[in-house]
């Protein structure tokens, strides 16, 4: 997730998270990632020589992980950081491993460690696509941990594809989240992919991307005075959504101006006056509870956030820090209610992070669970 597709600032986060959380914890922390050939920059490049590497190494000096981590060439022993025979050692040391949308699948790594968690933060697709016949790599793990509450609650369509789903939500590290000062971006901000798979059906539902959900509330900048800008990775030949986002008052920028890295991913979270979360359609259609660990570090941030609906308001109180919509009408009262009480709802997203999301406590929780 660091490497397959570099320089995703918030990618990079979303697996930072977890490391630097458990070693807050105390735990000597390793960090594996495999990588696959057709994957390196430039095409055709060797992994050490690789914008791939280049760049994993740089995070993993940046946070201290430069002795614990390795970025291997998946289906080979090829590696950068620890070499192979070094990680092998390091799993047979290890008490746990916790194996992120089960991108590990080097079943000796994975056999060698005696609790082996399949930790799905994509709650929703993984179990979609892997019902729908893609393999989602669920087996050989000792326990699967999603942060889809509702993933086997009879209000969720998401099925469970046979596995027994421990609850969990994403961390943050508030140490590396301070509540921010001063405002940059005086608008209502966001970071993400117009696209990233196809559009398919289930059960009748069809599953969709963020360009299917902004579509159904493309006019909505026209409806108040409130800015909204997006960094958005959108092809150039998406010609009329482009026409209908700035016809319609979109403001557009390139998020490898903004969040290329994990340093200038924050400064454009904690730069923004709040968050305006759009969903990927599928999580809105099918609803499992998911929350966006990048809403999460907005919040961390004292940046109040205002998301499509997912089902989060059945454990996540909504209403001060935090708002759900569905409509553009729905959105218009949350930006209402936000500009009426800017700083206290500040102060609630603040507060709510400090509750819900803070590592020490999400990850005890992960380590009870898992170990039960």
């Amino acid at each position: 997730m660091l490497a397959g597709n570099p320089h995703q600032g918030g990618a990079t986060w979303a697996v930072l998270q977890y490391a630097l959380g458990l070693r807050r914890l105390g735990h000597l922390v390793h960090i594996v990632e495999p990588v696959a050939a057709d994957a390196l920059r430039p095409r055709g490049a060797p992994l050490p020589a690789s914008v791939n590497a280049r760049y994993f190494l740089e995070v993993m000096r940046g946070f201290g992980f430069e002795h614990q981590s390795a970025l291997m060439l998946e289906g080979t022993r090829e590696a950068v950081g620890l070499s192979y025979e070094d990680v092998r050692s390091a799993a047979r040391r290890s008490d746990l491993l916790v194996n992120i949308n089960g991108l590990l699948a080097a079943e000796e790594l994975l056999e060698a460690a005696p609790v082996r968690v399949y930790m799905d933060i994509d709650a929703g697709f993984n179990q979609l696509w892997h019902s729908a016949g893609f393999d989602r790599r669920f087996d050989g793990h000792t326990c699967h941990v999603t942060i889809g509450q509702g993933i086997g609650e009879p209000w969720s369509p998401i099925p469970t594809c046979g596995v027994e789903w421990l609850k969990s939500v994403q961390p943050v590290v508030l140490e590396h989240w301070p509540v921010a000062q001063s405002i940059f971006y005086d608008a209502l901000t966001t970071v993400g992919n117009w696209r990233s798979s196809g559009r398919f059906e289930h059960e009748g539902l069809l599953i969709g991307q963020k360009v299917h959900s902004l579509r159904q509330l493309i006019t909505l900048p026209t409806r108040t005075s409130e800015r909204f800008l997006l960094a958005l990775a959108i092809h150039p030949d998406e010609t009329k959504d482009l026409e209908a986002l700035g016809r319609n008052g979109w403001d557009l920028i390139d998020p490898a101006e903004v969040s290329s890295t994990p340093t200038s991913y924050r400064s454009f979270v904690q730069g923004s006056k709040a968050e305006f979360g759009l969903v990927q359609q599928g999580c809105v259609v099918a609803p499992c509870g998911w929350f966006s660990d990048r809403s999460a570090c907005y919040m961390a941030s004292g940046r109040p956030v205002l998301s499509q609906d997912t089902g989060f308001g059945r454990w996540l109180p909504t209403g001060e820090g935090v708002f759900a919509f569905e409509t553009e009408e729905d959105a218009l009262a949350a930006i209402e209610e936000l500009n009426r009480d800017y700083q206290g709802h500040a102060r609630a997203a603040r507060a709510l992070a400090e509750e819900y999301f803070d590592s020490d406590k999400v990850l005890t929780r992960v380590l009870e669970q898992v170990a039960a």
